[in-house]
């Protein structure tokens, strides 16, 4: 067994390759194999949004605070509230983040195949971003 006190690992800034705006991420699990899982809370500013991406796996967002957004490509804008749960299949091409106005924070579980969680693509446009 093996705890990790809160505060233990130190928050990250989202890297500007992946992220649109200011956010921070806070890991929360990342076991060692044979486990594939890992884990981290989000923190989206207002604005902030992921770049379009998808997950080998599929990824599952828990809603823990703020107003967001979420849109797989081609559907609409969602808008998701702490609380909800979000799953994405597997290959599904998608972002998330924050509503233009309130910060959303979402814990993000996803699972690696072949040590990675995530294929990262181009970045949301503010078109895109404002349906339009």
């Amino acid at each position: 067994m093996d705890i990790t006190r809160s505060g233990a690992q130190p928050s990250g800034k989202g890297p500007v390759d992946w992220f649109t705006g200011s956010v921070r991420i806070d890991p929360l699990a990342n076991p060692p194999e044979p486990a594939r899982v890992a884990c981290a809370h989000v923190t989206f500013e207002p604005g902030a949004r992921t770049a379009w991406h998808t997950h080998p796996l599929g990824q599952t967002l828990i809603v823990t605070s703020g107003c967001g957004r979420v849109q797989r490509e081609g559907g609409p804008i969602e808008e998701i509230r702490p609380g909800d749960v979000v799953w994405i299949p597997p290959g599904e091409k998608h972002w998330h983040g924050a509503s233009a106005t309130t910060a959303m924070s979402h814990i993000a579980i996803q699972e690696k195949l072949n040590g990675s969680p995530v294929d990262w693509m181009e970045k949301v446009t503010d078109a895109q971003y404002a349906g339009s």
